[in-house]
């Protein structure tokens, strides 16, 4: 049983859980409508419900609620419940920096302002799933504000997103997309043949190295050591791959295990055959 502490619009309201004396923040539709404070109810089959205790990051989830306007609590609450149903379990906190980055979103959309984003394309294939998920905003915002939501728009959602799936900061999920792009422009460079993204290189390449870097911030390790044999039978890939991981070792400010040199040297050197088999 639930008692309403604030209706917010029709679909949304703070209510308090009788059994535990906590505020949460539910969705469902016309759970608003006629509800005065203090009224009880019980929660519909299909009520979105998200906790309102401040968070181990100090965050005030409460002010946040009553801040952001409704209408992107909703739009948010709709993608974490496709996450959920895509990838199971999510961390429902993201709701409220995801629904503020909305509409924010939507604000500079409508003023004529709009952010770029060089990783779009690298976000679009390296968490494409959430990519997916997150394009689902675009029929909402055209139909509620007749506005065309931009793809670098959508690839700061689908961070979101991920962070939410992860349970990492947003700002972890930008840097492992950004470390991606700078390992693969590396590799451009010392091979002198650009990787197409939509190939199926690119696509080795860039989930390799998104693992690698995992487990590099982990501390996991690789149990097969491959390094002698890809060092004489693929010196240039080798090299390049010790380089590579050095890189990455300095950027992220970690250690890069060394029997990820060999596994990261198979992938450039598959990437270099296929290109060349292409050219």
């Amino acid at each position: 049983m639930y008692r309403i502490g604030k209706v917010l619009n029709h679909n949304t309201v703070i209510a308090i859980n009788s059994k535990n004396n906590e505020e949460y923040l539910i969705m469902a539709k016309g759970i608003g409508f006629g509800k005065k404070v203090a009224e009880r109810f019980e929660l519909p089959a299909d009520a979105s419900v998200y906790s309102l205790q401040e968070t181990k990051k100090g965050q005030n989830m409460r002010e946040m609620a009553k801040s952001i306007s409704p209408l992107f609590m909703e739009i948010a609450s709709t993608l974490l419940r496709e996450a959920e149903e895509t990838f199971g379990r999510v961390d429902k906190g993201i709701l409220f920096p995801m629904a503020e980055h909305i509409e924010f979103a939507v604000k500079r959309i409508s003023a004529g302002e709009q952010i770029s984003n060089p990783l779009t394309d690298d976000i679009r294939v390296l968490f494409h799933p959430e990519y997916k998920i997150a394009e689902k905003t675009r029929p909402i915002i055209q139909k509620e504000f007749k506005i065309e939501i931009s793809d670098d728009e959508i690839g700061y959602i689908a961070l979101h997103i991920h962070s939410a799936i992860e349970d990492t900061e947003v700002s972890s999920s930008m840097q492992a997309a950004r470390c991606v792009r700078e390992c693969i422009s590396m590799i451009e460079q010392e091979t002198g043949v650009p990787i197409q993204i939509t190939s199926l290189s690119y696509n080795r390449l860039m989930n390799h190295i998104r693992y690698m870097l995992a487990r590099a911030v982990t501390g996991e390790k690789i149990k097969l050591n491959m390094n002698d044999y890809m060092e004489q039978k693929f010196p240039k890939a080798f090299e390049m791959s010790r380089y590579v991981c050095a890189q990455i070792s300095k950027s992220l400010n970690c250690e890069i295990d060394e029997t990820e040199i060999g596994y990261l040297a198979m992938h450039i050197e598959r990437g270099m055959s296929e290109d060349q088999e292409e050219y």
